[in-house]
């Protein structure tokens, strides 16, 4: 292969490469990933009720084909009972022919004496099949008291559904006192805002930055940087999980921005920390092809070694 035939294919294979390692493909918050990553705190508690109510409905139908199997079982016994109580019926009445006739005659006769064997065997033979009824029966009883929905399973999912509406109460109550800010907000310009909350940052007042950012993300204003600050400073606080969603929300947003490198590596690092290490290293990876000069992909590979 001629210089030139390698350096076309090459130009052909980087480009394709390097869009590989671009960070838009992110599964951070996506509750339909067998694994997820990146969750907020509500997130994290719709999935835990997800599983969890997925594990009562398996075991609600898993009763309930249970209770047709036990509902037909319980249907033959019953039929086996009634015809007991048919036999019995009928060995009552056989007993009392035979009282009727001349109970003299009868005792002196073998008729009488095998009568009365046979009345005798069919009445034992009947104790033997109750007993045995009386056994499948409880053995139903032991299945169905194993395996039906305890009291402590259902508070425990009630638990799990208080506590999530108990967050989106706080959710609710954090979004009317937002609308007082708001209002304070709706007088500035939003450069403004921007120019105020850039200041809030660099001062570490992030509660009073991130109301201000959000504020812009509603406004649509400059939405992809708005995002990305947010994460950062979720990042700083250490809320891994929530900085990694904001992040990925930038990069869908705009992903040419210059911010990029230190967004992916602080991504990785979240990852990392989060325990997700396997798309840590992808982002690792992907900071240093992408960004080979920058101090991101120094920090990257120093990141690499230690893993």
């Amino acid at each position: 292969m001629n210089k030139l035939t390698l350096a076309a294919s090459l130009a052909v294979i980087v480009p394709i490469f390097l869009q590989s390692a671009e960070p838009s493909a992110f599964g951070a918050g996506n509750l339909n990933n067998p694994e997820p990553y990146g969750l907020t705190t509500n997130e994290k508690v719709i999935l835990q009720n997800k599983k969890n109510l997925h594990k009562v409905e398996v075991k609600s139908n898993n009763q309930a084909n249970e209770v047709d199997s036990l509902r037909e079982r319980l249907d033959g016994l019953q039929s086996i009972i009634e015809s007991l109580s048919r036999k019995s019926h009928n060995n009552k009445i056989n007993l009392k022919k035979l009282n009727d006739k001349n109970s003299q005659e009868l005792e002196s006769s073998d008729e009488y004496e095998k009568r009365l064997s046979d009345v005798s065997q069919t009445n034992s033979e009947n104790i033997v099949k109750i007993d045995t009824v009386i056994a499948e029966l409880s053995t139903l009883v032991d299945t169905i008291n194993a395996q039906y929905i305890t009291k402590d399973e259902f508070n425990a999912l009630v638990k799990d559904v208080n506590k999530f509406k108990s967050l989106m109460a706080k959710e609710l109550k954090g979004s009317s006192s937002k609308k007082s800010s708001a209002t304070k907000l709706e007088k500035m310009s939003k450069s403004d805002i921007a120019t105020q909350a850039q200041k809030f940052f660099n001062k570490k007042y992030y509660t009073d930055a991130i109301k201000y950012y959000n504020y812009l993300i509603e406004k649509n204003y400059k939405p992809a940087y708005a995002h990305y600050m947010i994460g950062e400073m979720n990042y700083r606080r250490k809320n891994y999980s929530n900085a990694i969603s904001y992040f990925k929300k930038s990069v869908s947003l705009y992903s040419k921005a210059k911010y990029m490198p230190e967004l992916m590596l602080h991504t990785a690092i979240s990852m990392n920390k989060t325990g997700d290490k396997k798309n840590a290293k992808a982002f690792y990876n992907g900071i240093i092809s992408k960004y080979p000069d920058s101090k991101e992909s120094n920090e990257a590979r120093k990141y690499l070694n230690l893993m």
